[in-house]
Formats: C-alpha cells, structure tokens, sequence
C-alpha cells in the first residue's frame, strides 16, 4: 500500500515540462522538512498500485505521471512504477535525490534540498535528466553545475512578496552571470492552478 497525499490532473508547471498536462501523484511523507515546503503530509489515503492506475484512467490520454511528494523514492518502487508503464504512462518524478529511484522512470527531477535542512541524507540519486535548485539568495547553487543534466534555478516563494521580488531580481542576475542555468518559475502559482 502507498500514501497517497493526492492525485490531481493539472499543467505541470516547472522545469523542462512546464505547460504539459500532467498526471501529478503526490505522496505523502518525506525525509526532510524544508522550510518552504507546501505539502501537508498529515492527511493521505492508502492506496494499492491497482487503485492508483484506476484513479488516473479518468485522465488517461494525457499520458504523462509526475511522481512527487514529499519524496517519492521513499514509496515508489517496481510494482508500482510496472502498474502505470503497463498502461502506457510516461512517468516523471521529482526528487531531492536522498532515496533509489525505481526502474522504468523515464524522466528524473533532481530538486537538492541539503542546504536548507541541518543533517540531510546523503544523495543517492545518480542518474538525472534536470537539476532544479531552489534559490533564495544565500545559498551556491554553483556545487550542482556539474552534474549532467538540464540546469534550472527556481526562486524560493518565501511568502513575502517584497522578499520574492529580491529573490526573483538575485536569480536572474545569477542566471546572466552563470548561463548554464535557465529560469524556472512555479507558474502554477503564477496563474493560480492546482
């Protein structure tokens, strides 16, 4: 059985897949608690593989799943990953890259989250497609520019909408000094979708 915090169809709205529709399932629990972490990881379902594939048929031809969380590689694993490729999905997930990511994922969203929680899991993750580092001003991106992916930088939502301001003008002068990096907005908060 899996802990499902909620299963939605959506747009995706960050990184190398935004303006996709999307299949997202969340679940629930994670190995981190960071600061600007928007899920509530208090209510969940369980649910079994088999009832999962049955709660996205509804929105079956999009065919695109993005597994996130919490963490999803504290929950996904063969069976549940084998449930969703037999229907022809293909599967995403986003990642702070502390746990196995299980086969048959076709697209793996590296989001480090070590600087901003004391004591973090080592990271596990190897192989992955993009790297979405959350920025806020103070922490170095710079030590997640050599890994082999797509590099996006996504301003931190602290809440504050002057301090958003600050952080979005940081980001973009770090991203003309550093043009490895591209922009990444949470642009389903932009036009105010789930």
């Amino acid at each position: 059985m899996y802990r499902i915090n909620d299963i939605f169809y959506t747009l995706q709205g960050e990184g190398r897949h935004t303006g996709r529709a999307a299949i997202f399932i969340r679940m629930s629990g994670c190995n981190m608690r960071c600061p600007f972490c928007d899920t509530d990881f208090q209510s969940y379902r369980e649910m079994s593989a088999e009832d999962i594939v049955a709660a996205v048929q509804p929105w079956k031809l999009c065919g695109f799943v993005v597994l996130t969380g919490g963490e999803p590689t504290l929950q996904v694993d063969a069976p549940l990953v084998q449930a969703l490729k037999a229907e022809g999905y293909y599967l995403a997930m986003e990642t702070n890259g502390t746990g196995f990511v299980a086969d048959g994922v076709d697209w793996v969203t590296y989001s480090p989250k070590d600087s901003f929680v004391e004591y973090a899991p080592k990271r596990l993750v190897q192989h992955v497609n993009e790297v979405k580092v959350i920025f806020d001003g103070v922490h170095d991106p710079s030590p997640y520019a050599s890994i082999d992916a797509l590099h996006y930088l996504q301003p931190c939502d602290t809440g504050d909408e002057v301090r958003n301001q600050e952080i979005v003008a940081q980001c973009v002068a770090y991203i003309k000094q550093h043009p490895q990096w591209q922009l990444s907005l949470q642009t389903q908060k932009l036009i105010k979708i789930p």
